[in-house]
């Protein structure tokens, strides 16, 4: 490996960003992916750049699919899963998520909601989402959801989001909810980019309390985690 890139490499493990290091076995080219951007001289494809995501992501080392010679090392944090909203769906999401290995951190701004008491043993942030996730520095594996039901919360939220290479973004919200929410989006100019949102949130796994929603939309993140959008 050459020092260049070994340190870019050092530097990501350090901080904390998950990095997945690309080697060609023919002659030893390699470079270093984040989910987003591409460091050093190797070329690959845009679908074999895809793969490569779908590896880091899933914490996946190993022969490329579809390839004989490209090699991926995965560098990947424990999973991180982002809510936005100190809602009672997020009191039964995030012990759930703590449980399936993903850290987990509550945004919210309203110190009412965002509460020791009502979130033992969970990170708390008290800030806006926009600040909170700039702060947070999304990866290519984290996962943002939110919860609050209050555009003034979740669209600054979902903006970030859509701006970070996050492997799965949802918001709750009916069907009727969400075309209003792409419709803002748009006329923020981020129409193209809001198909990445689940929305509804969560499998339909026919549950409607919010221990059963909470239920629905870990199993979805755990699903795109694994197989993709």
């Amino acid at each position: 490996m050459k020092w260049a890139l070994y340190e870019r490499l050092q530097a990501a493990t350090a901080a904390g960003v998950s990095v997945a290091l690309i080697t060609r076995l023919r002659d030893g080219e390699q470079s270093l992916f984040d989910g987003e951007g591409w460091q050093g001289a190797l070329e690959v494809s845009e679908a074999e750049r895809a793969a490569v995501r779908r590896m880091l992501v899933a914490d996946k080392s190993g022969m490329l699919a579809g390839s004989q010679e490209l090699f991926v090392r995965s560098y990947a944090r424990a999973p991180r899963l982002i809510v936005v909203g100190a809602a009672h769906i997020s009191q039964f999401l995030a012990p759930m998520a703590a449980l399936a290995g993903f850290e987990v951190t509550v945004i919210d701004p309203r110190r009412a909601f965002a509460s020791a008491e009502r979130f033992p043993g969970v990170k708390l942030v008290e800030a806006w989402p926009d600040e909170a996730l700039e702060q947070l520095k999304l990866d290519a594996t984290s996962a943002v959801v939110t919860l609050t039901h209050d555009p003034k919360l979740d669209d600054p939220a979902l903006i970030a989001a859509l701006a970070s290479p996050a492997f799965y973004i949802g918001a709750l919200g009916s069907t009727r909810t969400h075309a209003k929410r792409v419709a803002r989006l748009t006329d923020a100019g981020l129409g193209d980019k809001a198909v990445r949102i689940h929305a509804p949130v969560g499998l339909d796994l026919g549950g409607r309390a919010p221990r059963e929603i909470a239920v629905s939309i870990l199993a979805e993140v755990i699903q795109v985690r694994y197989r993709g959008e």
